[in-house]
């Protein structure tokens, strides 16, 4: 199912609900999505209300010294990983002091996939302060693309579904 843009504005629209609701504020860290989640969020008037800003951190580098992601981590698991997506959303809530933290690592393709990891293979985490980070791994079709739109629509969706419950 391709992912439009109406479905990532109203996938935006709930999570900013939410934030709005509960006075909380989120940023986040991403890396193949290269900062999509941050800008669906910011499509909206008064979005400085409940975004904090968002870290584009792509490379493996720009994961350790903007979030804190350790070495060990990325030579034993890689980059698209549950331990690293777990250590984005740690990084950024330290770095940024907001409510909610938001991270994606995935291979978006049309390279850089391997046997264990193909092309769509993506990782989310989100977590709040002291609340319990969920990470999920979510496999996508299509061409780079339609992988980025479908972790975007994810990500916003179960951030919001995190928040419903928390």
């Amino acid at each position: 199912m391709a992912v439009t843009d109406i479905d990532l504005a109203q996938a935006g629209d709930r999570l900013a609900g939410l934030l709005m609701e509960q006075g909380w504020s989120v940023a986040t860290a991403e890396s193949c999505t290269g900062g999509w989640v941050a800008k669906v969020l910011t499509d909206r008037a008064g979005s400085s209300a409940y975004v904090y800003g968002g870290l584009v951190t792509y490379s493996n580098e720009a994961k350790q010294a903007l979030l804190g992601v350790s070495e060990e981590a990325l030579r034993e698991f890689g980059a698209v990983s549950e331990p690293v997506v777990r250590q984005m959303v740690a990084g950024t809530l330290a770095a940024t002091g907001v409510d909610v933290a938001i991270a994606i690592s995935g291979v978006a393709g049309p390279g850089g996939g391997s046997e264990d990891k193909p092309v769509g293979t993506v990782w989310f985490a989100w977590g709040r302060g002291s609340h319990e980070t969920e990470a999920r791994l979510k496999h996508f079709a299509g061409d780079r693309d339609a992988v980025r739109r479908q972790a975007v629509s994810y990500a916003l969706q179960g951030v919001s579904d995190y928040l419903e419950r928390s």
